[in-house]
């Protein structure tokens, strides 16, 4: 995937951020109990941070190119897919039968693509040549 690519998957996924914490906001607090309203804000707060993320990481990776700023991009997109896209499921399950035993263990999955995101991203910003202030 290019940086442009990566970049509007950004921009795409920050903005069905805003659309997913209004639809749970007004769609769905008749629906979902507390709880569950609780499990869909806590991905669509993890997808808005990781959004960033990427951003960061595809500007660092346009100006730096190099691999860790390239694992950080795929981490943090794969994160955001497996670790908040799970959580929407997983709120929804009492709404829309879903297979959701199958989302167990890919929650978990998705923070550790989290964590491997954040890794990667500073390893690759401890590998570039950034002047200091004097």
């Amino acid at each position: 995937m290019s940086n442009r690519k990566f970049l509007i998957a950004a921009s795409v996924l920050g903005a069905l951020a805003v659309v997913l914490g209004a639809f749970g906001a007004h769609g769905l607090k008749n629906i979902l109990t507390p709880y569950q309203l609780e499990i869909w804000n806590k991905g669509v707060f993890y997808q808005f941070i990781h959004v960033f993320a990427i951003f960061i990481s595809g500007f660092l990776n346009i100006h730096y190119p190099g691999k860790a700023f390239r694992y950080a991009l795929l981490f943090f997109l794969g994160g955001i897919l497996c670790f908040s896209g799970s959580l929407y499921f997983l709120a929804l399950r009492d709404s829309i039968p879903l297979p959701v035993a199958l989302l167990g263990p890919v929650t978990p999955f998705g923070g550790v693509l989290f964590i491997a995101g954040w890794a990667a991203l500073t390893t690759g910003i401890y590998r570039i040549n950034i002047p200091e202030n004097k």
